[in-house]
């Protein structure tokens, strides 16, 4: 092998900004990114302080090149430094992969969301594991903020790939031991990975902000029948009453969006879901509503996908804001849209990190 066809290493590769929007952020917690305004208050789960992991020499943090800013607030909020490793790119694209600190023995946390381009962050997280488990890792366990392909979860129409389960398959046969998720597209898909899961939700943060925000006369909107289990639980958690929007969906991406069922007459709606990709069904919906007497509306999401037209078409709705996660690195387009704001959710991973490594509850924070 020839380093001179390598591209540049991973401390080298620049990437995008998490869309922060001028507020001041406590590495120490998660949370919203502003420290005074709505969202400034953190949540139950935000507000429970890490012990600081410096000392303990069998732990250590690895991150991909998806979202190192994200990898690097996590590891602020759990008091260590990511480690040392390089990850290059052969002239045709091949990635290598060399650790540069010893890990034998060690509790080893990758993070890897399997964001755009979705293959290649996937391969860079397959090889990784590969080379913990090679270099005697006593445990693996990929953090993958936003879990690529999750979306074809079941056989929906006849002579189609399950991809959710193969790339469940992909994980724990290159080795991984554990995996740590954040709100996956179907709960289900859990059970595709025979290896312990634990999944996170992002509602701690985002009702925390809607909270503070105190829309007037809320109603919380799922904009699709599979959705109401999320925006339920959220609509409990905001003491606000619920409405659901039928839609019919055609084709990949494409959507056309029925009628909404529930009272939304002169009410400040919130749009709840899971991944935004193109923001086609995020507008459709938005239309609805607004044809239906809606006043305002928001919407919130935790994975920002926000692919094709999808910047476009919130810019030109009538969206009031729409909220997402870091879970993905925004586009440069994306920071540069006054209607999105994005809040950290670094606090949430750190805690979540530091309980399975010290084998502790998960689910005490979202109690």
């Amino acid at each position: 092998m020839e380093t001179g066809s390598l591209t540049a290493t991973l401390e080298d590769k620049q990437q995008p900004e998490s869309g922060k929007d001028g507020g001041s952020k406590d590495p120490g917690q998660g949370g919203p990114t502003d420290s005074k305004g709505p969202g400034g208050s953190k949540p139950a789960a935000e507000r429970k302080r890490s012990r600081n992991l410096s000392e303990d020499k069998r732990f250590k943090l690895f991150s991909g090149t998806a979202n190192r800013p994200l990898s690097e607030e996590i590891a602020r909020h759990i008091g260590v430094k990511v480690g040392e490793a390089k990850l290059q790119r052969f002239a045709d694209g091949e990635v290598y992969f060399q650790l540069l600190e010893n890990v034998r023995g060690v509790d080893v946390f990758v993070v890897q969301p399997t964001c755009y381009p979705v293959d290649q962050h996937l391969v860079e997280l397959l090889v990784m594991i590969d080379a913990l488990k090679r270099a005697s890792a006593a445990r693996i366990t990929v953090v993958v903020p936003y879990y690529g392909y999750a979306r074809q979860d079941r056989k929906d129409r006849p002579r189609v790939a399950i991809s959710a389960k193969l790339i469940a398959d992909l994980l724990t046969t290159a080795g991984a031991n554990r995996a740590l998720f954040v709100d996956l597209h179907a709960a289900q898909i859990q059970g595709f990975f025979n290896i312990p899961v634990d999944h996170l939700f992002a509602s701690p943060v985002l009702v925390s902000y809607f909270k503070e925000l105190n829309l007037p006369n809320l109603i919380v909107v799922s904009p699709d029948a599979g959705g109401v289990e999320r925006a339920r639980f959220f609509a409990q958690k905001v003491g606000a009453p619920l409405a659901i929007v039928d839609k019919r969906r055609t084709d990949i991406n494409v959507a056309e969006v029925m009628h909404v069922v529930g009272d939304v007459k002169g009410k400040s709606c919130l749009i709840i879901d899971d991944i935004i990709d193109t923001a086609g069904t995020l507008v459709k919906t938005v239309d609805a509503l607004y044809a239906s007497g809606a006043a305002t509306v928001h919407a919130c999401a935790s994975h920002a996908v926000l692919s094709g037209p999808a910047i476009e078409r919130i810019a030109a709705s009538r969206l009031e804001q729409v909220v997402v996660t870091d879970t993905i690195p925004l586009r440069e387009a994306a920071q540069k849209l006054s209607k999105i704001k994005v809040l950290t959710i670094s606090g949430l991973l750190g805690a979540a990190i530091e309980s399975i490594h010290m084998e502790t509850s998960v689910s005490t924070l979202f109690s």
